[in-house]
């Protein structure tokens, strides 16, 4: 006999598997721009596929990148999705890009919707499911089968939503998603973002750009974990924060060095322990030592929750040299930190990465190259991206995005009647100080990150002396460069020069006893490479070469330059750019990161002379 049922299901389950070959193998990155090699390594029915959150890791996640439905509508106030989606999205490229398979602007009079339905179980064997993204640019509103599950407002900083409630019997649920960006038309945060992209400004980032994922935790979870290092008495304090704790329930932290157990303590929910470090070893460029960590809700001696992390024993700080002139120091000792400037930009993904090799490639590249650190540029990267520069050693300066632009620049410090602070509205500021504050939480445990940028170049500045206080007491365990590149508030601990392309450096009698000397920017050597750029003509650098014989020659001047000012008071440096990116041809590699134009060796033996130890003499 038939079983009619059974063969009801095979049919759909076959339709359904057909359907989504079909989708699959459509899609297909859009418009002629050049691309990258990990372009055709994407695969639309499985992208992005790493584990997103490497500082707290548990088992059982849902990976949901991949083909959804996407439509742009005028914008309403409306919760109701378009009735007919306009094609498929390829998540979590942002709609503007190649590779998400759309290639459309947005606006900030459309709305962009999303919808997916993914296979999910209801039956939950007590559990909650919880939904992450890890950014959506910018506004943006959850529904989870029709109802509006949440909101969530900033381009770069995770969020989650407890969904339990909301799932519907069986394994088939929806989601849908309306976001808003108004890109450089509103107040918020966007980077480098501008709706008609020109000179240093690039394209529109609109909606879901980093991974889209499901977790199942136990009723009561760990929220988020808090580690600090302090190398001058060999511990790390730990903290962490849990949902739906009760009394009575405490905190265990253990640390581990390569398996082994190091230390283990308790401590109630809103305490913080502080571990030993026995025989500390210091992470440092070239030797970047992790150690392991694990935190655990224990309820009546029987854990409830348990996440995975690491650590490392590293410091960022400050101290007056032999001839009082404030350096920067790592683990107590003087480094010149010499780096990139990163702008994180991709011809075929934009904000995002085609694969995770191509976000590694950048840092790995860049660590070959001699540098020993990055400066992440007015945007925000996926967590992968610290990580991986946790695991390679490299030191980051990470800039807060810049939005609300208007003010008045002036590039010289000690210099009154032309810079000014923007007079920012209540709703631009309040929306600066939630967004800063999101994002130094979600990055707080990467010891990578080394100093914090609010402001760069006068791009939105404004309170500034509030704006640096209150992040150098929000995070006392880094560096604080206040406005790279001025406006100049002689706050922070730093201050950051910019000049094109030659290296200046503030003067060491003016400002060296108060604050460490910093060239935030110079360089910006361009050479355009055939077949490798954004468009064929009008493509811009600070000063553009006919070869790669003749930019050398100069950069090579400059390291001669630079090994002078480090003997006079120089800590730190940073040269534009790690990459082409769009119009901007003045990258060390081709925007497609086909074509490093000098080769790796000769840049890594230019810096040698940098990180001469004999350079500087610091006080006993």
């Amino acid at each position: 006999m038939i079983n009619f049922r059974l063969l009801s299901i095979l049919l759909f389950a076959l339709t359904g598997v057909a359907s989504s070959l079909a989708q699959t193998t459509s899609w297909k990155p859009v418009g002629d721009k050049i691309k990258t090699q990990w372009a055709s390594q994407v695969d639309p029915a499985k992208p992005l596929t790493e584990y997103p959150r490497p500082q707290m890791i548990r088992p059982g996640w849902q990976n949901l990148n991949g083909l959804w439905d996407y439509a742009i509508a005028p914008k309403t106030i409306s919760d109701t999705p378009p009735a007919k989606f306009d094609g498929k999205i390829l998540v979590p490229f942002a709609v503007e890009s190649s590779l998400s398979g759309v290639g459309r602007t947005v606006g900030k009079d459309s709305l962009l919707w999303y919808r997916t339905t993914v296979s999910f179980s209801s039956k939950l064997k007590n559990e909650r499911a919880l939904l992450h993204f890890g950014a959506v640019d910018w506004l943006c509103d959850v529904y989870i089968n029709g109802k509006r599950v949440g909101s969530h407002q900033g381009g770069y900083d995770p969020f989650y939503f407890d969904i339990t409630s909301l799932l519907v019997e069986g394994t088939q649920q929806e989601i849908v998603l309306r976001v808003w960006d108004p890109s450089s038309d509103g107040p918020q945060p966007r980077g480098k973002q501008i709706k008609e992209p020109k000179g240093i400004w690039y394209t529109p980032v609109t909606g879901i750009w980093q991974t889209v994922w499901l977790e199942k935790v136990p009723p009561s979870y760990i929220e988020t974990t808090k580690n600090t290092p302090d190398i001058d008495k060999n511990i790390v304090r730990v903290s962490a924060t849990a949902k739906n704790a009760e009394a009575g329930d405490l905190l265990r932290i253990r640390t581990w060095d390569r398996n082994a157990l190091m230390s283990e303590k308790e401590v109630p929910l809103d305490g913080t322990a502080e571990l030993p470090v026995v025989n500390t070893i210091l992470w440092e460029p070239g030797k970047p030592y992790l150690y392991e960590l694990t935190v655990a809700l224990v309820r009546k001696k029987r854990v409830v929750d348990e996440v995975k992390s690491y650590f490392a024993m590293r410091k960022i700080s400050r101290q007056a040299d032999a001839q009082g002139v404030q350096r920067m120091l790592l683990n107590n000792k003087f480094v010149f930190q010499y780096g990139p400037l990163d702008q994180g930009w991709w011809p075929d993904g934009l904000y995002t990465a085609p694969t995770d090799s191509a976000l590694l490639f950048d840092i790995q590249k860049t660590r070959d190259m001699g540098f020993n650190m990055i400066r992440k540029h007015v945007k925000v990267e996926p967590a992968r991206w610290y990580y991986h520069c946790d695991r390679l050693g490299m030191l980051v300066w990470q800039d807060m995005p810049s939005g609300d632009l208007g003010n008045r620049w002036e590039t010289r410090p000690g210099v009154e009647g032309r810079g000014t602070e923007q007079n920012r509205t209540s709703l631009s500021e309040s929306i600066f100080r939630r967004e800063w504050k999101a994002i130094m939480d979600a990055l707080h445990n990467f010891p990578s990150i080394v100093v914090w940028v609010p402001f760069n170049e006068a791009w939105g500045q404004f309170k500034t002396e509030d704006i640096t206080k209150w992040t150098m007491d929000y995070d006392p365990s880094r560096l604080v460069n206040s406005a790279s590149g001025g406006n100049f508030h002689f706050v922070g601990d730093i201050i950051d020069l910019h000049n094109y392309p030659m290296p200046v450096m503030p003067s060491p009698k003016l400002y060296g006893k108060d604050q460490v000397l910093v060239l935030g920017e110079f360089g910006g050597l361009g050479l355009p490479v055939p077949s490798h750029t954004w468009q064929q003509k009008d493509n811009w650098g600070y000063q553009t070469f006919k070869n790669a014989d003749e930019l050398f020659s100069t950069y090579e001047g400059y390291m001669e330059t630079l090994t002078d000012m480090i003997r006079r008071g120089l800590s730190a440096a940073i040269y534009t750019q790690t990459t082409d990116v769009e119009i901007e041809t003045n990258g060390l590699m081709t925007y497609d990161r086909e074509v490093i134009k000098v080769p790796v060796k000769k840049l890594e033996a230019s810096h040698k002379s940098l990180y001469d130890k004999t350079l500087v003499e610091m006080k006993e």
